[in-house]
Parts: structure tokens; sequence; C-alpha cells
């Protein structure tokens, strides 16, 4: 499949991202070609990364309510950069299903199951209000709400593997695929595997934009040449390739 035949003559894309840098990080390539094809592109993001580890002597010294605030900033900075016209967070209007009071859904945490920490898993001290812990089924409405508010038509976020299993992202594919269901639009889930079958999108004309973007998470992670490096020292290469399926 095609990538323009998968996009067709949507006008109004919203992705669903678990934390902060995750939409720069897993999807930022994506979501600068969508910009600049016109689209209008909005990011609901779940959790404010209360969790993520802090590169040093970027925010030291902050409360964790200031550090979350600091990483809302980031990612308002991020998104802008990559040409999201509008951003929210799950759980607060217009991400609140109808008569909800507001709640705030908060990072999990996790922890590394292999020896290259590659593929994560659940942490065992994940607080009430964990996402992954949280109702999918009012998950799926909130998303619902969201993308209701932006028109949207269509919704996109993690496969079932969430990239590479960390469960807040895993804990949002299924209520991604149940909202597009209730609003009758598409859900794509972008491939852990870019490699894999789906619609391919290259987007190497991307790589200024979505370079400066990442700047903006400065407190969890550095960009050395076309490479992240994270606070654990890990490297991967700033991802321009991205495949896409209908889930």
């Amino acid at each position: 499949m095609d990538f323009e035949d998968l996009l067709g003559d949507a006008r109004s894309i919203v992705l669903v991202h678990a934390h902060p840098d995750d939409e720069t990080l897993a999807t930022g390539g994506l979501i600068a070609e969508l910009a600049d094809r016109g689209r209008h592109v909005a990011v609901l993001t779940a959790t404010r990364g209360e969790r993520g580890e802090i590169v040093p002597g970027t925010l030291d010294g902050l409360d964790a309510e200031q550090l979350a605030d600091a990483r809302v900033d980031e990612v308002v900075a991020a998104a802008r950069t990559l040409g999201v016209r509008h951003g929210g967070f799950l759980g607060q209007p217009p991400a609140r299903a109808a008569g909800a009071p507001p709640r705030r859904y908060t990072d999990s945490g996790m922890v590394w199951l292999d020896e290259a920490e590659t593929l994560a898993g659940p942490g065992e001290d994940a607080g009430p209000d964990a996402l992954s812990l949280a109702d999918p089924d009012e998950i799926a409405a909130d998303i619902a709400a969201y993308a209701r508010d932006r028109d949207a038509d269509v919704l996109i976020s993690y496969d079932d593997h969430g990239g590479y299993g960390h469960p807040d992202h895993v804990a949002l594919h299924e209520p991604t695929r149940r909202a597009a269901a209730l609003l009758g639009i598409p859900f794509w889930e972008v491939s852990s595997d870019p490699d894999g079958p789906g619609a391919t999108l290259e987007t190497p004309r991307q790589l200024d934009r979505v370079t400066a973007a990442l700047a903006h998470h400065a407190s969890q992670l550095t960009v050395d040449g076309d490479e992240v490096v994270h606070v654990g020292g890990q490297r991967q290469p700033i991802l321009l390739r991205f495949t896409l399926r209908p889930a």
C-alpha cells in the first residue's frame, strides 16, 4: 500500500502519544511531513512524563509538579516546531468525555527486560492514576472526545507492541482503536518494525526540523549528529522512516 493511497483526502489527523518526547522520537518526521502536505495535525499526550529519567544539569532541583510543568513546556515547543496546530492532554477538556470531571493520567514508569535496554515492561510501583492501570473504555472515551473536538478524519497511535513495550504505549493501542470505531474513522498504527508490512513513508528531508524539535526535549535526551542519546546512554538513529497500517 502506498502512503498517498492511505492518506487519501484526510485533512485532520490526531496522533495519540503517551509522554512528552514520544511525539518527536516516534513520529516527528511523520508529523512534519503531514504538516508540510497541508494536513491539520493535532497531538494528544496522555501523561506528563512524570517518571522520566532526567538528563543531569537540565531540570535539577525541581519538585514533581515543577518537573511535570517543564515537560509540558517541552512538548508544546517541540510540537510547534514540527508544525502541530493543536495539542491536548488526556483527561483534560476537550480530551475528556462529556459529563466526566477532569482527571490526570500519570506516567506508569517501566523496567527494562533485556540487558541491551531495548525492550521495556511494566514497573512494579505505578501509582493509582497510572495510565496503564486506567479503564480502557474511559481512555477511549477521552480520546474520542478530543478527536471529535478536532473534527478528526484519522487517529494514529502505537501498534500493540508500543514501539518497545513501554506499558503506557501499549495501554493506548486498544483504546485508540476503540475511539476510532466509536467515531467511525480509521485508526492507523505505527508499526514497531519500520521494515514490516504497511504503507511506508520516508522523510529524510525533515531531519533538520526533527532535530530542532528533539532539542526542545533536553531534559530527556541529547542529539549527537543523526543519533539520539538517551539518559541511560542508549543510542538510536533519528527515526525518519515510518510504516503505518490500518488496524
